[in-house]
């Protein structure tokens, strides 16, 4: 039971770091929107996120309250050491939505063009200082204690400019992919070639990014290095660095919904790399088990964590099948075909009962089990929820 909010973090990091990581791609390549097309990339950056750009952040709020839940005084630790990044953090979250907001005002011409450079800019601002802080806490410069850490070189260190610059690259990557799927769903040709042009090449800096992590770790972070070299944490990097492949292949093919999801398996992989690599210490000298709250808040913690996918998952799908089918798009004559029953299956080959049973198997495993057999649970529940995702909400784009 004490590994059980590690777990529910690890899920809701990799939820964060997709979903809420592509609105924030989103953003930033708004920071490029100039020129004679800059008017209509504007537009379709806007529309594309405008339907979900509020929900994602639930994975935040969510892995914050499990976290000072079960583990009080690592989130004591970790809050007050790194004060700076996440109040950086914070603000460009309020400046984001501040401008985002303001922007379907009708401003004018000046006004628009000042709201568009703070919504991008807070775009990129914020997933580096998450990224920033992640690496603080990966490279054990977050000690356990009241603000006992350094305020300035716990995030800025060589570990957290790499995770830094690697959550801002993978942002700017997986909003290209959603973006030009939208696109072509949206009948906008240009703004296809746009987009894929951009997945491509941010495609390729995420990966030389990630190749130099293991040099910047091996010097500036030894035990995390290691724990990402062996073990569990070696074949999470395996599976992500195939991942990533394989949706930049399906990028370069214009197979955008694949590659969506495949490129969601990457960066989730990332994360559950962290996950395991860092394991059985949560922070320098404190294990998970020696973190966790009692007994009774664990239960509780699960309980309300079961009622919460209940009626959270079902609504995020419904939310977001509306989305790429196209039902919030402008100018419709008529609703858009809704997709035929079984035919995201049809691609896949999976029937949704085995998406289920496998992420639920994974959670199982992941929560009695220790070691890597725990990580292998890991693993697997992010692979059943990942295949439920692409079942329930991402339909074939011929429908």
């Amino acid at each position: 039971m004490a590994e059980l909010p590690a777990v529910l973090i690890l899920a809701g990091l990799a939820a964060y770091a997709v979903l809420g990581g592509a609105d924030f791609g989103a953003g930033l390549w708004e920071l490029a929107a100039r020129g004679s097309r800059g008017r209509e990339l504007r537009e379709h950056v806007h529309h594309s996120i405008a339907p979900v750009w509020e929900a994602n952040h639930v994975w935040l709020v969510f892995v914050l309250v499990v976290c000072f839940t079960g583990y009080p005084t690592a989130f004591a630790s970790i809050a007050s050491t790194l004060t700076i990044p996440l109040f950086i953090a914070t603000i460009g979250i309020i400046l984001r939505g501040t401008s985002y907001a303001l922007r379907a005002g009708e401003p004018s011409p000046r006004e628009e063009g000042v709201l568009s450079v703070v919504f991008a800019l807070s775009s990129i601002l914020t997933p580096f200082a998450l990224g920033a802080a992640a690496g603080g806490i990966a490279s054990g410069r977050v000690p356990v204690g009241n603000a006992s850490g350094d305020e300035f070189g716990s995030w800025l260190n060589p570990t957290s400019l790499l995770a830094g610059v690697l959550a801002v690259a993978s942002a700017a990557y997986l909003a290209a992919v959603y973006l030009a799927g939208d696109a072509r769903r949206a009948g906008l040709p240009e703004m296809v070639s746009l987009f894929r042009a951009r997945a491509l090449r941010a495609g390729v800096v995420v990966g030389a990014v990630a190749l130099a992590g293991p040099l910047v770790l091996r010097a500036d972070a030894r035990l995390l290095y290691d724990g990402l070299s062996s073990g569990g944490g070696l074949v999470a990097g395996f599976v992500s660095g195939a991942a990533g492949v394989t949706a930049l292949a399906l990028v370069y093919f214009g197979r955008f919904d694949l590659a969506r999801g495949s490129a969601a398996v990457a960066v989730t992989a990332i994360v559950a790399g962290w996950g395991l690599a860092q394991q059985p210490l949560l922070l320098p000298g404190l294990t998970v088990e020696e973190a966790a709250a009692g007994d009774a808040t664990l239960v509780a913690i699960a309980v309300a964590s079961v009622i919460g996918v209940v009626v959270l998952g079902p609504s995020l799908a419904l939310l977001f099948r509306l989305v790429v089918t196209g039902r919030f798009d402008p100018d419709e004559q008529a609703p858009p075909a809704v997709p035929r029953a079984g035919s995201a299956r049809a691609t896949l080959g999976v029937p949704p009962a085995v998406a289920i049973a496998t992420g639920g198997l994974g959670a199982a495993v992941a929560v009695v089990a220790s070691g890597w057999l725990a990580g292998a649970g890991v693993a697997v529940m992010l692979v059943g929820a990942t295949l439920g995702f692409l079942l329930l909400a991402v339909p074939d784009e011929e429908t």
